[in-house]
């Protein structure tokens, strides 16, 4: 990643801009404010809880409309997006000879900043700390060392021992994973010629599958084996041995085995999760008069941790809405203080999905698809025609199961069920919606018009912290108090709120070459100052804003 000294990465040019980056990220903030605003009139605790109860009308259709067809596929847009910018400022870097890791750290470690700041002192529902947890993982994906994963690792392991510190444990196992990532995405080791030399990865990912199938076969054997390992185990081992299979009959294609391995990431995750839901939808837990003594008081065992915690969540949830609705700001920087610190250590969780998201980005511009998307409109039209059928039905047929979950269910409402197959199908939603604005984009036709948005989208990062700015201000107690108004004028609200952002956006890179918040990004990111009114001089004006 390094090259030579003296020849330091700058931002690009405006002539290389890629519009249809710009574009689609102008139309995912627009996805992403609809939402958000739910969340500055909802406890954020209760984000991933399905639909508000006791809506009707307009209300009711709104909320649906936007949990269906909207939650879950513009955060994915936008991480698809983040690995497509990863991309070019890369290959912009290879291309020129000039330095890339020390520049991008600076990136990161900046993004990380804004993100804990914004989560702190505005809204707890942030992103952007877990994109820069993302990108520093998909550095190791991409370049790490074993030799310095396996260091770390121990290092982690051994930190977890520290009381307080068990989240180290969690670091650990993330980057056990996305060593594994990157060992599947750059590894060319194979077995001997006897057995076929297929992929080592490959072989290792069926072996473990077949233990799994075996282990599961053997829980079924065994009378007094748990649920969760009867199904689980088998289901798991079942989905190792076909990322395993798949491996071996595709790895030879090095250049797509970024999108590869995003897909695989993304659908295990969400195929476990479905099968974890249809387990407990299909195979409720035995009911209390069939049970023996000792599978009785396991039961009453974990009912009452889960009733723990469900009180626990709910007081959380009255306390959120408490300080949110009529607090003051001291009130709410503590409570978002608080939140922030407990889940902070988590997000390496997080980073293994985001990762999946930030390859099948990456892929989209090391392959030329997004820098040459007129040539590759074919693909788009195909990725519209399926993907949003697709993507859109299965979180239709999840809301035929469940739209939201019943407190006490132990799964046998259906809700995990559901949301699996709703978070599976927003990848494909995701590149659907993408494609749909690129064809726009390229269209001969009134549907063009959707480069307005270029402006928007270049703004992002300023345009999405000041959303919360206006949000905050509009909806919080400490602001002028609108908490809880309806899903109609929350709607009214995003549209007051984009119209404005579209035309000051416009006017604001008329006048200036980069966003207040982009331009502070890329100070920090290039170790430079650069000029930001479109009047500079000549010999200072080529520096232009970075994709």
């Amino acid at each position: 990643m390094e090259t030579p000294a003296g020849k330091a990465l700058t931002p690009v040019v405006g002539t290389e801009r890629i519009q249809s980056l710009d574009v689609v990220r102008g139309f995912a903030l627009i996805g992403i404010l609809l939402m958000n605003v739910e969340y500055f009139n909802r406890a954020i605790s209760q984000l991933g809880s399905g639909m508000q109860t006791g809506l009707s009308g307009a209300n009711l259709w709104v909320s649906y409309f936007v949990q269906y067809f909207v939650v879950g596929k513009f955060w994915t847009i936008f991480s698809l997006l983040f690995g497509m910018g990863f991309a070019v400022m890369l290959s912009r870097a290879e291309r020129a000879g000039r330095s890339f890791l020390v520049p991008y750290l600076r990136r990161i470690a900046a993004l990380a900043v804004f993100g804990a700041l914004h989560s702190i002192f505005l809204w707890s529902g942030d992103i952007l700390f877990s994109y820069a947890v993302g990108a520093a993982a998909l550095l190791v994906v991409l370049y790490g060392k074993p030799k310095w994963i396996a260091a770390a690792i121990v290092l982690c392991t051994a930190c977890g021992f520290i009381p307080g510190m068990n989240a180290m444990f969690g670091i650990a196992g993330g980057l056990a994973f996305f060593s594994l990532a990157g060992w599947w995405l750059r590894g060319e080791q194979r077995l001997k010629k006897r057995f076929g030399r297929p992929p080592v990865i490959a072989f290792i990912l069926m072996l473990l599958g077949a233990i799994g199938i075996v282990a599961g076969i053997g829980m079924w054997l065994w009378p007094d084996a748990p649920r969760e390992a009867r199904f689980g185990l088998p289901t798991f081992g079942i989905a190792l041995f076909m990322l395993g299979y798949l491996a071996k009959r595709t790895h030879h294609d090095q250049a797509a085995r970024p999108w590869r391995l995003g897909v695989g990431i993304y659908c295990f995750s969400f195929f476990m999760m479905i099968a974890g839901g249809a387990t407990s939808y299909f195979f409720p837990e035995k009911p209390a008069a069939v049970l023996t003594k000792e599978e009785a008081k396991k039961a009453h065992e974990r009912e009452a941790e889960r009733a723990k915690n469900r009180k626990e969540r709910n007081e959380q949830i009255q306390k959120e809405t408490r300080v949110m609705s009529t607090g003051t700001y001291r009130e709410a920087v503590a409570l978002r203080a608080e939140r922030f610190k407990e889940h902070a250590p988590n997000e390496v969780g997080f980073a293994t999905l985001l990762i999946g998201m930030f390859l099948i980005g990456t892929w989209f511009v090391r392959a030329g698809v997004m820098e040459n998307a007129r040539a590759h409109l074919p693909l788009f039209r195909k990725l519209a025609l399926f993907g949003l059928p697709i993507g859109i039905g299965l979180g239709l047929l999840g809301s035929a199961i469940a739209m939201r979950p019943i407190p006490g269910s132990n799964g046998a409402d259906g809700w995990q069920l559901a949301s699996g197959l709703q978070m599976l199908g927003n990848l494909p939603a995701s590149l659907g919606y993408l494609s749909l604005v690129v064809l726009m984009l390229h269209s001969a036709t009134v549907f063009n018009k959707v480069r307005v948005l270029a402006p928007f989208g270049r703004m992002a990062l300023t345009n999405y912290l000041s959303q919360s700015v206006i949000a905050s201000l509009f909806f919080f107690g400490y602001g002028f108090g609108n908490w809880g108004v309806s899903r109609v004028d929350q709607m009214l609200f995003v549209a007051a709120v984009i119209v404005f952002q579209i035309g000051f956006s416009h006017l604001w890179l008329s006048r200036f070459r980069y966003g207040p918040m982009e331009w502070l990004w890329r100070a920090i990111t290039y170790w430079t100052i650069p000029p930001m009114r479109i009047e500079a001089k000549p010999q200072l004006a080529a520096v232009e804003a970075a994709a």
